[in-house]
């Protein structure tokens, strides 16, 4: 695992877009802290959006998971990229004349997806913990120590997410195409999603959450009608809000059987194209 793992870093420090996509994406990361900043008047009214309840813990985990998700396109052009400059620079053939079989050079991949998602967590889990002790109203433990699952919801969505991009540079092998084919795929399940609700009103039917982009999203839902104020203004317009933003532990596992299908179908793909 690690000679594999040294190899893909060995590639990804000489590749100056890639490494300028990562400063970019962890700039993106450390940005969440400006949230704190946010403050405005209206009238007499001045609002400072960190009082509103969004770094309070155990909230934070939920709030900031979800907006670090939002950044991973970022990473996922990194991986794309990999794939294609292994087609484009003929990196991949000489790699398996050197003796790296098909089954490693993939698992190269891999690895270097669960390293970008396991750093990614860790980071969002530190930003978070610093946000919460500066601003949140808790500091008790057993409060601090609520709702992490959605830190390792966090993880399997973007090992999911990235090992999809996986599939589609192999696939495609040009990165353009690959993210464009991810695009359109979005498209389509939103288009099924559409006559789902429309055809037989059902919004979260279980075929729609086997679909791999929803299940995804299915793993950390918007944490913003959670929060106490939304809740207020709701009851004064006379709607109440109901919904469970809980990590559902279907979703992780139709995530998880996603990534293998895709690391699977890459090696697949691979093992059958004459290179």
């Amino acid at each position: 695992m690690l000679r594999l793992l040294q190899i893909e870093i060995y590639k990804l420090r000489r590749s100056r877009a890639g490494m300028a996509l990562i400063i970019a994406y962890v700039g993106l990361l450390g940005s969440i802290a400006l949230i704190a900043a946010v403050q405005f008047d209206i009238g007499p009214i001045q609002f400072h959006l960190a009082e509103q309840g969004i770094f309070n813990f155990p909230y934070i985990w939920h709030f900031n998971t979800y907006i670090a998700a939002i950044f991973k396109f970022f990473l996922l052009l990194v991986i794309v990229s990999m794939v294609a400059n292994e087609y484009s620079y003929k990196t991949l053939k000489q790699n398996l004349i050197d003796g790296l079989s098909k089954q490693e050079f993939i698992l190269s991949k891999f690895y270097t997806i669960l390293l970008f998602s396991a750093a990614s967590t860790v980071l969002v889990f530190v930003i978070s913990l610093l946000l919460g002790y500066a601003y949140s109203d808790f500091d008790e433990f057993a409060i601090i120590s609520t709702d992490l699952e959605y830190l390792l919801a966090y993880f399997v969505k973007l090992t999911g997410f990235f090992s999809f991009g996986l599939f589609l540079g192999i696939l495609i092998k040009r990165s353009a195409f690959a993210i464009g084919g991810m695009l359109i795929w979005s498209i389509i399940e939103s288009i099924f999603k559409g006559l789902f609700y429309w055809k037989f009103n059902l919004e979260n039917d279980l075929w729609m959450r086997c679909f791999p982009l929803e299940a995804m999203n299915n793993l950390i839902k918007e944490p913003f009608t959670r929060l106490s104020a939304v809740k207020s203004v709701a009851s004064q317009v006379g709607e109440s809000i109901s919904k469970d933003f809980s990590v559902q532990v279907l979703d992780l596992f139709i995530v998880c059987s996603w990534t293998a299908v895709f690391v699977y179908a890459s090696y697949l793909i691979l093992q059958k194209r004459d290179l």
